[in-house]
């Protein structure tokens, strides 16, 4: 584990802007009026999905992805320009939050710089052409990094960007070397102390699938030397598959308790219900009571806490990486969740939740309890993940107890608690 990783980050809440869809004009500038509310919602780190120009070639859609990089030292100049991106960061640090930007080192565009400059730092097929080793990336060539010159190149890189902002998220970190990523870590901490560092680690099918291939792909346990944050993807197929009729709550809250006891003592883990990548939480729970105790439960979790933009206002659908796609702030259809959002912060703000020791347990398959303790201190929290009312065994003494998410009484009366469907978070 990163020795230096703090457990106070598991009190902490990221926001995803993908600047091209965020807003009609897609540029940092617009960004802008949209920060105080961002920082009222309960933000402590803005994440900026990649920010870096993107590739011609073998482009997706009209635009292509953000993860297709072509110069890693320089701003898309359809956000805006250098300049543009530091007074960003400038105003998001006037508003007390930190931000960190993308870095997408398995790979670039197959026009970027590097190929150009350094084809050797490539992996090449068979008939020596640029190639990669995930098939349908058909947008992207793999970086080679038995190169140490790209190591220096990398690292440096890194350097310069840690002179404007507070940390990186790297792009399947997983299928670089992890003596790469404790490097550059040693090495940033000169030029940024206290840098975040964040791994979008993989799904356990994708790691066994690139190990039968002979190829590198690095577990969460490996990751954790060089990284303070590791997505949450060794579990988050439990709670998509139980969302889809597939799978049971109880599997999920078995992989949950897993975490406790197969990661060192200060692991944190990115804890989403939705990104870039995976379906709107709006889409794995329309309906409205189970999406806010899917919510806080979001929050609850022992974790740093992730929202992609528009998830405050119960968007559905998710923007394509590869064309124009603005969320829609104020479709008729959203569920506002952003006053939730803002009272389930406060609570996450609990010394507990930073530093416990964390269990869950299921009932009926569809209520979910949880909770953080330490010593003789407990904060409970139950989530029925349909909305629905019931009523479940608690080890609590009997009497009534304060919801610290709207303030209602919670009767506990012979060993039970009645739920009326809404999510409850008690102290004891």
């Amino acid at each position: 584990m990163a020795k230096g990783t703090d457990k106070k980050l598991r009190n902490k809440v990221m926001y995803q802007i993908f600047v091209r869809n965020f807003s009609k004009a897609g540029d940092f500038k617009a960004v802008i009026p949209s920060l105080d509310r961002i920082k009222e919602l309960g933000v402590d780190i803005i994440w900026f999905a990649p920010i870096h120009p993107i590739g011609e070639k073998n482009r997706k859609g009209t635009l292509g992805s953000p993860y297709a990089i072509s110069d890693y030292r320089k701003i898309n100049p359809e956000y805006g320009t250098m300049d543009d991106f530091k007074n960003t960061v400038e105003e998001i640090h006037k508003r007390g939050m930190k931000c960190i930007i993308d870095v997408v080192y398995n790979h670039t565009s197959p026009d970027s710089v590097l190929a150009k400059d350094h084809p050797e730092w490539f992996f090449h097929k068979e008939d020596g052409s640029f190639g990669n080793r995930v098939g349908d990336w058909t947008d992207i060539i793999d970086l080679d990094y038995s190169h140490k010159g790209l190591w220096t190149y990398q690292i440096e890189t890194l350097k310069m960007w840690a002179k404007i902002v507070d940390g990186f998220r790297c792009d399947v970190a997983p299928l670089v070397p992890i003596d790469f990523w404790i490097k550059a870590r040693n090495e940033v901490e000169e030029v940024r102390p206290g840098c975040i560092w964040l791994s979008e680690s993989v799904e356990p099918s994708f790691i066994t699938a690139m190990r039968d291939q002979g190829l590198v792909a690095q577990s969460d346990s490996e990751m954790y030397q060089a990284f303070d944050i590791l997505y949450d993807y060794d579990i988050y197929g439990h709670l998509t598959e139980y969302a889809a009729g597939n799978g049971s709550l109880q599997e999920y809250a078995d992989a949950i308790n897993r975490q406790e006891y197969i990661y060192p003592d200060n692991y944190v883990k990115l804890r989403f219900l939705e990104n870039h990548d995976q379906p709107r939480a709006r889409f794995l729970f329309p309906n409205e009571r189970a999406l806010r105790n899917a919510t806080a439960f979001l929050y609850f979790q022992k974790g740093m806490t992730l929202i992609y933009a528009g998830q405050e206002c119960g968007v559905s659908h998710l923007p394509t990486l590869f064309d124009k796609d603005v969320v829609d702030w104020k479709s008729s259809e959203n569920i506002d969740m952003s006053e939730l959002m803002k009272k389930l912060y406060k609570i996450k703000q609990d010394k507990l939740f930073a530093n416990s020791t964390y269990r869950t347990k299921t009932y009926e398959d569809n209520v979910l309890k949880a909770i953080h303790c330490r010593g003789d201190k407990k904060v409970i929290g139950i989530f029925s993940f349909k909305g629905e009312p019931g009523i479940i065994p608690i080890n609590v003494p009997d009497g009534a107890y304060e919801n610290r998410i709207d303030g209602s009484k919670i009767e506990v009366m012979h060993g039970y608690v009645s739920l009326n469907g809404e999510p409850v978070i008690i102290n004891v």
